[in-house]
């Protein structure tokens, strides 16, 4: 009855049994070895066709789309019951979808994303956690956990997310897919629910790093950034990690890094990066989404609902303070990293969280995995997370400079047809 109900709101009362079927088949696709596996990936009612409007360079591919992102005609929900009940129907696509969907691409509906998307753990307490397909028992990743776990099962070529504080990075980690976070600014923010602006992103998934790089050729400007001819490893950063973190990454760049290792912290510890990440953050949220908090007044998971208290208790000179940090900090990153330059860092700080991890395992990985974000986010520059090794290792993830988006796929893709050890 909850999931019809739920229907109604995104599509109103046509073709709901149509609606289910398709769900039902989506939801079950990616077992392993022919076998259906329970992924939960779609936001219930949010599955429904819709046809490319021209064709192009994706022709043929599938996608998903979180539900922070306006598809025309359907309710934006982001992840709540009760800010999906005070939505209204979208009168047209957020222009990213419009743009794939001109490109060849169909879209096979919305999925499920962490409350508002104030999470990286991937959790929904209203519609259901998203079964992460690389291991069951894990955590999927967040806050765009249904579109990784879409792609990660195969229901889709490819799905949107959004990446404020790693919420594409962090997912693609998990469980074991590509993910891109662009530079800030590249691709329009219109039809997106807003969340922290000055760090907002659109992002997207892929299990293969050729169509990742397509999808941005669609998505993000025509520009010829050089090539990048350099990769270099945080030292500084894989020092502050679990030897188990740092052994991941090291051993993935092992064969890739052409230069001496980077110190990117300038000193700073990254407990540093994250509290400027978290007060900036916290006070954009209370500015960009207060007012309507007040007014729908959405019934959160605790969790969430304290995160949401923490932010709109933010004082102003807090923010003023923790913006000029940030601006120092963006400055000495950027600065590691000209153009012809990746460098190899992790955005998560545990390998996996298990689903019945405690409170304080969750709230230890979330405080951690911040100040590891915060370093592309604070300077608004794109990164890369090329998915796992083989096994239950962690897999690279690369930082580039702001702007030199396309160059950063294409290194990716590189990386990808000659690294045996990416899926």
């Amino acid at each position: 009855m909850l999931r019809y109900q739920l229907a109604r709101l995104l599509h109103g009362s046509d073709d709901l049994e149509r609606q289910e079927v398709l769900r039902l088949r989506l939801r079950f696709a990616g077992g392993a070895g022919g076998a259906p596996a329970p992924v939960n990936g779609f936001l219930p009612g949010g599955e429904g066709r819709l046809d490319p409007t021209g064709k192009g360079p994706l022709d043929g591919l599938r996608f998903a789309v979180k539900d922070l992102i306006d598809v025309a005609g359907t309710r934006t929900g982001a992840g709540n019951p009760d800010w999906l009940a005070r939505a209204v129907p979208a009168e047209r696509h957020a222009p990213a979808v419009a743009r794939l969907l001109q490109a060849g691409a169909h879209c096979l509906g919305k999925t499920i994303t962490d409350e508002l998307a104030f999470s990286l753990e991937g959790e929904n307490l209203h519609f259901g956690t998203p079964v992460n397909p690389r291991h069951p028992d894990w955590l999927p990743g967040g806050s765009s956990s249904g579109s990784a776990v879409a792609v990660a099962a195969g229901a889709v070529d490819f799905a949107l997310g959004t990446d404020t504080g790693g919420s594409v990075r962090v997912p693609a980690a998990f469980c074991g897919i590509f993910g891109f976070r662009p530079s800030h600014g590249a691709i329009s923010l219109a039809g997106v629910l807003p969340f922290a602006p000055s760090y907002d992103t659109i992002g997207w998934f892929a299990r293969d790093a050729a169509v990742l790089e397509r999808v941005g050729r669609v998505l993000l400007p025509p520009a010829a950034p050089p090539p990048i001819t350099r990769i270099r490893l945080a030292r500084d950063v894989l020092a502050e990690m679990d030897p188990e973190i740092a052994g991941d990454i090291t051993d993935a760049a092992a064969r890739l890094v052409t230069d001496g290792p980077v110190d990117l912290l300038g000193g700073h510890p990254l407990a540093a990066f994250r509290q400027a990440y978290a007060l900036v953050q916290g006070y954009e949220i209370k500015q960009a989404l207060g007012a309507r908090l007040a007014s729908v007044s959405p019934r959160f998971a605790p969790p969430i609902a304290e995160r949401f208290a923490g932010a709109l208790a933010i004082a102003e000179a807090d923010y003023q303070s923790a913006s000029a940090d940030r601006r120092r900090l963006a400055r000495i990153v950027a600065s590691c990293c000209p153009p012809d330059t990746a460098i190899a860092v992790p955005v998560v700080s545990r390998r996996h969280v298990r689903r019945d991890a405690s409170a304080a395992e969750r709230g230890a990985f979330y405080a951690g995995t911040l100040g590891l974000t915060a370093l592309a986010g604070h300077a608004g520059m794109p990164q890369v997370q090329l998915g796992a090794t083989r096994g239950e290792g962690l897999g690279l993830a690369l930082l580039g400079s702001a702007g030199c988006d396309l160059a950063l796929l294409d290194l990716a893709r590189r990386v990808a047809e000659t690294d045996t050890d990416i899926p």
